[in-house]
């Protein structure tokens, strides 16, 4: 299973030892988006869906979620998170909002999965506060856009 740290020798899933690491600062960024009719993405720009702001919940949803990622993904590494920004942006021409999250730490592995887990989250709660208006939106294009710190550099998605 060469290539794939998160398997030991004999192919068992573990957790990676970083204890060797250095401490290092590290960012990630992930997007997504939650596409909708526009009549849908009405009530969210005018505030006038049932459950509240759509916008405010489902930033404070990813921003939870990503602090919460270690217990929701078996092998992930609980981290000092010290950072994590959401923007959830309306957008005409998807029609949607899109979703992107920013995450750092100071620590001895990196965050794209809190980052992952911030869109994934606020995401899910943007569909849960509208779905009983629209029962039809997708979540789609959910991905790292950026990744910087530790030992194998920076990557920034094309």
């Amino acid at each position: 299973m060469s290539g794939l740290t998160h398997f030991d020798g004999e192919g068992r899933a573990h957790m990676v030892d970083v204890s060797g690491k250095p401490v290092t600062a590290r960012v990630a960024e992930a997007r997504g988006h939650v596409k909708m009719l526009p009549e849908t993405l009405d009530l969210v720009e005018q505030g006038t869906a049932r459950k509240g702001d759509v916008i405010g919940v489902a930033r404070l949803a990813g921003i939870m979620g990503a602090k919460r990622t270690a217990e929701l993904i078996p092998l992930c590494h609980p981290l000092p998170i010290t950072r994590v920004a959401l923007d959830l942006l309306p957008d005409r021409a998807l029609p949607g909002i899109r979703v992107t999250a920013t995450v750092k730490t100071t620590g001895q592995t990196g965050v794209e999965m809190e980052a992952l887990t911030a869109v994934s989250v606020a995401c899910l709660t943007v569909y849960d506060m509208l779905k009983a208006v629209q029962r039809d939106m997708e979540i789609g294009g959910i991905a790292v856009t950026l990744k910087d710190g530790g030992k194998s550099g920076r990557y920034e998605a094309p």
